[in-house]
């Protein structure tokens, strides 16, 4: 029988993390206590409560939450310890490999260049990789609502640590009225750096935002892709170049993406061959750890331990590792499922 412990103790991967959606609530509390932060509340279960996106009507609603989390990441202290308390959390939830995106621009208010944002996270990252044994990579974020400018200079600060942790290039943020095509040469930039790509699209937008990320923006993976059915054709063809499809199903059902679990269309996209894997978008807005997730998709959706299993190792191989690194992680990881059987 699949209990939630079970797939607890499954190793697990997570593609699709953001940063700033994933304080913790007591850490919010004294970084905004040191640099003088205004919260709704300085109880920590009622900071808690308030940051969980339970009451959102759409996505830009969703995002606005995200101003408190920002505040308190402008300084290297704070990134850095927010990084090592990420990896931390996610050692308890059994996740051995996950990818973490944030845009660097956004802790730049007080000084701080991108780089600098980058060393610090880099710094908690790989203490939190000595200390837990979890390994970790960067992706980086260009914002829909900033000027493109602003994203070129987020894909060229990307490619400079390309060789240093930072393995991909992401557009994220309020995605309706705003297609990727815009940030069009930043991509462009982060391709020809050798960085993989990924982009959120179809969430807030239809089809036609995922066909514009990849074939405008070179997407090689999709991030959330939710609204994909309603164009065939274009799910046939992420089917057929087996795109990785980054899910986030208690993410879709805040922002009113999908009414309730049992009708997110990723249990379709498995069915039909797609290559999807299950991610948690933001631990703190969303309350949901990535075991969570898979036991959602479990009960609501009858995802069985079988096509669990395939939706961690889709995980693992469609990382933004080298292959040979890939190739080592899923081996060990099968190997461990099976164990687990």
């Amino acid at each position: 029988m699949l209990t939630r412990d079970l797939i607890l103790r499954l190793p697990k991967a997570e593609l699709h993390l953001h940063f700033d959606g994933s304080l913790r609530p007591a850490t919010m509390i004294d970084l905004a206590g040191r640099a003088g932060v205004l919260l709704p509340t300085y109880d920590a279960e009622e900071l808690k409560r308030q940051m969980l996106a339970s009451d959102v009507h759409n996505l830009e609603e969703y995002l606005e939450l995200f101003g408190f989390t920002i505040a308190v990441l402008q300084t290297p202290e704070a990134i850095e310890r927010v990084a090592y308390e990420i990896v931390e959390d996610a050692a308890a939830d059994n996740v051995r490999y996950f990818e973490i995106r944030y845009c660097p621009a956004l802790s730049t208010r007080e000084g701080l260049s991108q780089a600098e944002v980058l060393e610090a996270q880099l710094r908690g990252l790989e203490r939190g990789e000595r200390d837990f044994g979890v390994k970790s990579r960067i992706i980086n974020c260009a914002l829909r609502s900033l000027d493109p400018a602003i994203s070129i200079e987020v894909a060229q600060c990307s490619v400079e640590f390309r060789d240093k942790g930072v393995v991909g290039f992401d557009l994220a943020g309020a995605e309706a009225g705003h297609p990727p095509g815009v940030h069009g040469e930043a991509f462009d930039i982060a391709a020809e750096g050798c960085l993989a790509i990924t982009v959120h699209a179809g969430e807030a937008a239809g089809p036609e935002s995922i066909a514009e990320a990849v074939h405008r923006c070179h997407a090689d993976r999709i991030g959330h892709g939710t609204r994909l059915n309603e164009d065939p054709r274009l799910q046939n063809y992420l089917r057929d170049h087996r795109m990785c499809l980054e899910t986030n199903i208690t993410s879709n059902i805040q922002t009113r993406v999908v009414p309730r679990a049992s009708a997110h269309p990723v249990r379709g996209y498995f069915d039909a061959g797609l290559t999807v894997t299950l991610c948690t978008d933001n631990w703190l807005m969303c309350g949901v750890s990535l075991t969570d997730e898979y036991w959602l998709a479990h009960q609501e959706l009858g995802f069985t331990r079988r096509e669990i299993d395939q939706m961690i190792q889709n995980a693992f191989a469609n990382a933004f590792l080298p292959l040979p690194e890939r190739q080592t992680l899923l081996a060990d990881v099968t190997a461990e499922l099976e164990a687990l059987s």
